[in-house]
Protein backbone atom coordinates (compact mmCIF):
# COMPACT_ATOMS: atom_id res chain seq x y z
CA UNK A 1 0.00 0.00 0.00
CA UNK A 2 1.44 3.88 -0.88
CA UNK A 3 1.83 6.21 1.68
CA UNK A 4 -1.34 8.53 0.13
CA UNK A 5 -3.59 5.59 0.16
CA UNK A 6 -2.44 4.75 3.64
CA UNK A 7 -3.36 8.33 5.23
CA UNK A 8 -6.66 7.76 3.24
CA UNK A 9 -7.50 4.63 5.06
CA UNK A 10 -6.01 6.55 8.61
CA UNK A 11 -8.66 9.64 7.70
CA UNK A 12 -11.47 6.95 7.88
CA UNK A 13 -10.28 4.69 10.44
CA UNK A 14 -9.99 7.41 12.77
CA UNK A 15 -13.57 8.91 12.10
CA UNK A 16 -14.79 5.31 12.93
CA UNK A 17 -12.58 5.10 15.62
CA UNK A 18 -14.15 8.38 16.86
CA UNK A 19 -17.82 7.04 16.48
CA UNK A 20 -16.79 4.14 18.33
CA UNK A 21 -15.59 6.05 21.21
CA UNK A 22 -18.49 8.29 20.75
CA UNK A 23 -20.97 5.12 21.65
CA UNK A 24 -19.64 5.63 25.69
CA UNK A 25 -18.08 9.02 26.06
CA UNK A 26 -20.67 11.60 25.27
CA UNK A 27 -18.73 14.93 23.77
CA UNK A 28 -14.98 15.64 24.87
CA UNK A 29 -13.81 15.86 21.14
CA UNK A 30 -10.75 17.82 21.19
CA UNK A 31 -9.53 15.56 24.20
CA UNK A 32 -9.57 12.39 22.33
CA UNK A 33 -8.14 14.11 19.45
CA UNK A 34 -5.16 14.92 21.34
CA UNK A 35 -5.03 11.31 22.75
CA UNK A 36 -5.06 9.54 19.39
CA UNK A 37 -2.50 11.86 18.16
CA UNK A 38 -0.24 11.16 20.93
CA UNK A 39 -0.66 7.40 20.08
CA UNK A 40 -0.05 8.18 16.47
CA UNK A 41 3.40 9.27 17.14
CA UNK A 42 3.89 6.97 20.09
CA UNK A 43 3.86 9.68 22.27
CA UNK A 44 2.49 10.20 26.14
CA UNK A 45 -0.07 12.42 27.90
CA UNK A 46 -0.76 14.07 30.74
CA UNK A 47 -4.78 14.43 31.52
CA UNK A 48 -5.48 16.70 33.86
CA UNK A 49 -9.19 17.55 35.59
CA UNK A 50 -11.39 17.32 38.19
CA UNK A 51 -12.53 13.92 39.36
CA UNK A 52 -15.95 12.38 37.75
CA UNK A 53 -14.60 13.62 34.21
CA UNK A 54 -14.09 9.60 32.80
CA UNK A 55 -10.74 10.15 32.43
CA UNK A 56 -10.46 6.17 33.24
CA UNK A 57 -13.39 5.64 31.20
CA UNK A 58 -12.38 7.47 28.48
CA UNK A 59 -8.79 5.84 28.24
CA UNK A 60 -10.29 2.39 28.94
CA UNK A 61 -12.44 2.72 25.80
CA UNK A 62 -9.73 4.39 23.67
CA UNK A 63 -7.35 0.95 24.76
CA UNK A 64 -10.61 -1.44 23.59
CA UNK A 65 -11.18 0.66 20.35
CA UNK A 66 -7.41 0.36 19.30
CA UNK A 67 -7.40 -3.75 20.69
CA UNK A 68 -4.52 -3.07 23.10
CA UNK A 69 -3.82 -4.64 26.92
CA UNK A 70 -4.32 -1.89 29.23
CA UNK A 71 -3.47 -1.41 32.77
CA UNK A 72 -5.05 1.03 35.63
CA UNK A 73 -1.96 1.68 38.13
CA UNK A 74 -3.94 3.66 41.22
CA UNK A 75 -1.06 5.83 42.45
CA UNK A 76 -0.59 6.19 46.11
CA UNK A 77 1.62 7.61 48.59
CA UNK A 78 2.96 4.05 49.78
CA UNK A 79 3.13 3.06 45.80
CA UNK A 80 6.50 1.48 45.81
CA UNK A 81 8.64 0.83 42.07
CA UNK A 82 8.36 -2.71 42.45
CA UNK A 83 4.70 -2.44 42.41
CA UNK A 84 4.34 -1.01 39.14
CA UNK A 85 7.39 -2.71 37.31
CA UNK A 86 7.40 -6.34 38.79
CA UNK A 87 9.87 -8.29 41.39
CA UNK A 88 11.55 -11.66 41.22
CA UNK A 89 10.54 -13.67 43.74
CA UNK A 90 11.78 -17.35 44.80
CA UNK A 91 10.11 -20.46 43.07
CA UNK A 92 9.83 -23.88 44.56
CA UNK A 93 12.61 -24.62 43.14
CA UNK A 94 14.34 -22.21 45.05
CA UNK A 95 15.41 -20.19 41.77
CA UNK A 96 14.48 -16.58 41.18
CA UNK A 97 11.70 -16.01 38.91
CA UNK A 98 10.38 -12.29 37.30
CA UNK A 99 6.72 -11.85 38.08
CA UNK A 100 5.87 -8.65 35.59
CA UNK A 101 4.07 -5.99 36.74
CA UNK A 102 1.21 -4.00 35.57
CA UNK A 103 3.44 -1.75 33.66
CA UNK A 104 3.95 -4.31 30.87
CA UNK A 105 1.11 -3.85 28.91
CA UNK A 106 0.39 -1.28 26.02
CA UNK A 107 -1.49 1.35 28.03
CA UNK A 108 -0.99 2.63 30.83
CA UNK A 109 -3.70 4.59 32.87
CA UNK A 110 -1.58 6.17 35.51
CA UNK A 111 -4.27 7.56 37.95
CA UNK A 112 -3.29 10.68 40.59
CA UNK A 113 0.62 10.45 39.01
CA UNK A 114 1.39 13.65 41.90
CA UNK A 115 -0.04 11.01 44.75
CA UNK A 116 2.90 8.95 44.70
CA UNK A 117 6.48 9.57 46.13
CA UNK A 118 9.51 10.92 43.51
CA UNK A 119 11.13 7.65 43.12
CA UNK A 120 8.02 5.81 41.76
CA UNK A 121 7.57 8.23 39.15
CA UNK A 122 10.92 8.23 38.67
CA UNK A 123 10.53 4.24 38.28
CA UNK A 124 7.28 4.62 35.18
CA UNK A 125 9.02 7.68 33.63
CA UNK A 126 12.51 5.64 32.76
CA UNK A 127 9.92 3.09 31.83
CA UNK A 128 8.42 5.61 28.89
CA UNK A 129 11.66 7.10 27.74
CA UNK A 130 13.59 3.82 27.44
CA UNK A 131 10.35 1.49 26.58
CA UNK A 132 12.29 -0.97 29.48
CA UNK A 133 12.87 -1.85 33.10
CA UNK A 134 15.91 -2.85 34.70
CA UNK A 135 15.13 -5.55 37.71
CA UNK A 136 18.35 -6.91 39.70
CA UNK A 137 20.18 -5.89 37.01
CA UNK A 138 18.42 -7.73 34.27
CA UNK A 139 16.64 -5.40 31.54
CA UNK A 140 13.02 -6.36 30.22
CA UNK A 141 11.97 -4.72 27.43
CA UNK A 142 8.17 -3.69 26.88
CA UNK A 143 5.95 -4.77 24.32
CA UNK A 144 5.42 -2.39 21.73
CA UNK A 145 3.09 0.09 21.44
CA UNK A 146 3.99 1.53 24.73
CA UNK A 147 1.93 4.17 26.12
CA UNK A 148 1.29 6.09 29.45
CA UNK A 149 -1.82 8.74 29.77
CA UNK A 150 -1.38 9.97 33.10
CA UNK A 151 -3.87 11.84 34.96
CA UNK A 152 -3.43 14.82 37.73
CA UNK A 153 -5.88 16.16 39.74
CA UNK A 154 -5.69 20.10 39.70
CA UNK A 155 -7.75 20.98 42.99
CA UNK A 156 -6.91 18.90 45.90
CA UNK A 157 -2.93 19.29 46.07
CA UNK A 158 -2.03 18.63 49.74
CA UNK A 159 0.10 15.46 50.49
CA UNK A 160 0.89 15.23 46.63
CA UNK A 161 4.53 15.39 44.87
CA UNK A 162 4.04 17.79 41.55
CA UNK A 163 6.21 16.27 38.96
CA UNK A 164 9.21 18.24 38.36
CA UNK A 165 9.72 20.14 35.08
CA UNK A 166 12.12 17.49 33.75
CA UNK A 167 9.92 14.97 33.85
CA UNK A 168 6.56 17.31 32.85
CA UNK A 169 8.82 17.58 29.84
CA UNK A 170 8.68 13.36 28.90
CA UNK A 171 4.79 13.93 28.50
CA UNK A 172 4.08 15.24 24.77
CA UNK A 173 0.74 16.67 25.49
CA UNK A 174 -0.91 17.62 28.78
CA UNK A 175 -4.47 17.56 27.72
CA UNK A 176 -7.16 19.76 29.59
CA UNK A 177 -10.47 18.06 30.99
CA UNK A 178 -13.52 20.73 31.09
CA UNK A 179 -17.11 19.93 32.58
CA UNK A 180 -19.41 18.98 30.24
CA UNK A 181 -21.94 20.86 28.70
CA UNK A 182 -25.61 20.89 30.06
CA UNK A 183 -26.49 19.00 27.12
CA UNK A 184 -23.82 16.41 27.43
CA UNK A 185 -24.12 15.79 31.08
CA UNK A 186 -27.91 15.12 30.13
CA UNK A 187 -27.02 12.71 28.14
CA UNK A 188 -24.42 11.14 30.15
CA UNK A 189 -27.11 11.31 33.46
CA UNK A 190 -29.13 9.35 30.93
CA UNK A 191 -26.36 6.74 29.56
CA UNK A 192 -25.28 5.78 33.04
CA UNK A 193 -28.29 5.34 34.87
CA UNK A 194 -30.34 3.12 32.56
CA UNK A 195 -29.32 -0.62 31.92
CA UNK A 196 -28.02 0.03 28.88
CA UNK A 197 -24.89 -1.93 27.76
CA UNK A 198 -22.56 -0.95 24.94
CA UNK A 199 -20.59 -3.19 22.54
CA UNK A 200 -17.06 -2.21 21.78
CA UNK A 201 -15.34 -3.15 18.25
CA UNK A 202 -11.66 -2.74 18.11
CA UNK A 203 -11.03 -1.56 14.97
CA UNK A 204 -6.92 -1.45 15.31
CA UNK A 205 -4.17 -4.01 16.33
CA UNK A 206 -0.92 -3.58 18.24
CA UNK A 207 0.83 -4.46 14.12
CA UNK A 208 -1.24 -1.49 12.64
CA UNK A 209 -0.45 1.29 14.94
CA UNK A 210 3.11 0.35 14.89
CA UNK A 211 2.67 1.15 10.78
CA UNK A 212 1.02 4.58 11.49
CA UNK A 213 3.39 5.44 13.90
CA UNK A 214 5.98 4.62 10.66
CA UNK A 215 3.79 6.13 8.79
CA UNK A 216 3.33 9.30 10.46
CA UNK A 217 7.32 9.98 10.76
CA UNK A 218 7.12 8.94 6.59
CA UNK A 219 5.60 11.99 6.53
CA UNK A 220 7.38 15.07 4.35
CA UNK A 221 7.37 18.38 6.15
CA UNK A 222 8.58 22.00 4.72
CA UNK A 223 11.29 23.82 5.75
CA UNK A 224 9.29 26.80 6.55
CA UNK A 225 7.06 24.83 8.48
CA UNK A 226 9.52 23.13 10.84
CA UNK A 227 11.34 26.80 10.87
CA UNK A 228 7.95 28.07 12.07
CA UNK A 229 7.43 25.54 14.71
CA UNK A 230 11.11 25.83 16.11
CA UNK A 231 10.77 29.69 16.53
CA UNK A 232 7.21 29.63 17.83
CA UNK A 233 9.37 27.48 20.44
CA UNK A 234 12.30 29.91 20.98
CA UNK A 235 9.87 32.09 21.38
CA UNK A 236 8.53 31.04 24.79
CA UNK A 237 12.68 31.84 26.31
CA UNK A 238 12.63 35.03 27.76
CA UNK A 239 16.68 34.99 28.63
CA UNK A 240 17.03 35.48 24.48
CA UNK A 241 17.78 38.91 23.62
CA UNK A 242 15.14 38.42 20.78
CA UNK A 243 12.49 37.74 23.47
CA UNK A 244 9.53 40.00 23.11
CA UNK A 245 8.33 42.30 26.32
CA UNK A 246 5.41 40.04 26.48
CA UNK A 247 7.49 36.66 27.47
CA UNK A 248 10.02 38.92 29.85
CA UNK A 249 6.91 40.47 31.22
CA UNK A 250 5.68 37.03 32.16
CA UNK A 251 7.28 33.62 31.29
CA UNK A 252 10.26 32.55 33.69
CA UNK A 253 11.90 29.58 31.63
CA UNK A 254 10.26 28.37 28.07
CA UNK A 255 10.13 25.00 26.52
CA UNK A 256 13.12 23.13 25.48
CA UNK A 257 14.01 21.49 22.27
CA UNK A 258 11.47 18.47 22.92
CA UNK A 259 8.69 20.62 22.65
CA UNK A 260 9.80 21.83 18.56
CA UNK A 261 10.42 17.71 17.88
CA UNK A 262 6.59 17.08 19.68
CA UNK A 263 5.29 19.93 17.51
CA UNK A 264 6.69 18.76 14.19
CA UNK A 265 5.62 15.72 14.65
CA UNK A 266 2.04 16.26 16.40
CA UNK A 267 0.82 18.69 13.20
CA UNK A 268 2.45 15.30 11.17
CA UNK A 269 -0.13 13.42 12.48
CA UNK A 270 -2.92 16.30 12.62
CA UNK A 271 -2.04 16.90 8.96
CA UNK A 272 -2.76 12.97 8.30
CA UNK A 273 -5.78 12.68 10.25
CA UNK A 274 -6.93 15.54 8.38
CA UNK A 275 -6.36 13.88 4.69
CA UNK A 276 -3.15 16.24 4.22
CA UNK A 277 -0.08 14.46 3.01
CA UNK A 278 2.02 17.53 4.35
CA UNK A 279 1.15 19.53 7.94
CA UNK A 280 1.64 23.37 7.01
CA UNK A 281 2.27 26.17 9.68
CA UNK A 282 -1.92 25.64 10.88
CA UNK A 283 -1.47 22.27 11.76
CA UNK A 284 1.57 23.02 14.18
CA UNK A 285 -1.05 25.59 15.60
CA UNK A 286 -3.97 23.42 15.91
CA UNK A 287 -1.36 21.27 18.45
CA UNK A 288 0.94 24.13 20.02
CA UNK A 289 -1.51 25.02 23.30
CA UNK A 290 -1.51 21.27 24.17
CA UNK A 291 2.39 20.44 23.68
CA UNK A 292 3.38 23.82 25.01
CA UNK A 293 0.55 24.32 28.49
CA UNK A 294 3.02 22.30 30.57
CA UNK A 295 6.56 23.23 29.47
CA UNK A 296 5.92 27.21 30.52
CA UNK A 297 6.90 28.32 33.84
CA UNK A 298 4.86 31.16 34.52
CA UNK A 299 6.43 33.89 37.29
CA UNK A 300 4.53 35.58 39.98
CA UNK A 301 3.13 38.52 38.19
CA UNK A 302 0.83 36.21 35.50
CA UNK A 303 0.03 34.42 38.45
CA UNK A 304 -0.83 37.96 40.09
CA UNK A 305 -2.79 38.93 37.05
CA UNK A 306 -4.32 35.34 36.23
CA UNK A 307 -2.94 35.11 32.89
CA UNK A 308 -2.76 31.39 32.20
CA UNK A 309 -0.42 29.49 29.62
CA UNK A 310 -3.31 29.23 26.86
CA UNK A 311 -3.30 32.71 26.86
CA UNK A 312 0.51 33.30 26.69
CA UNK A 313 0.48 30.59 23.38
CA UNK A 314 -2.35 32.29 21.41
CA UNK A 315 0.00 35.47 21.91
CA UNK A 316 2.83 33.53 20.85
CA UNK A 317 0.88 32.03 17.52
Amino acid sequence: MSDVQAINNLVEKHQALKKEIAKVIVGQDAVIDQILLSIYTGGHSLLIGVPGLAKTLMVNTIAQTLGLDFKRIQFTPDLMPSDILGSEVLDQNRNFKFIKGPIFANIILADEINRTPPKTQAALLEAMQERSVTIAGQQHKLELPFFVLATQNPIEQEGTYPLPEAQLDRFMFAIELKYPTIEEEIQVVKNTTSDRSVNIQALFNAKEILEVQQLVRRIPVPDNVVEYAVKLVNSTRPNLETASDYVKQYIDWGAGPRASQNLVLAAKAHAAINGKFSPDAEDVQAVATGILRHRLIKNYKAEAEGISEEVIISKLL
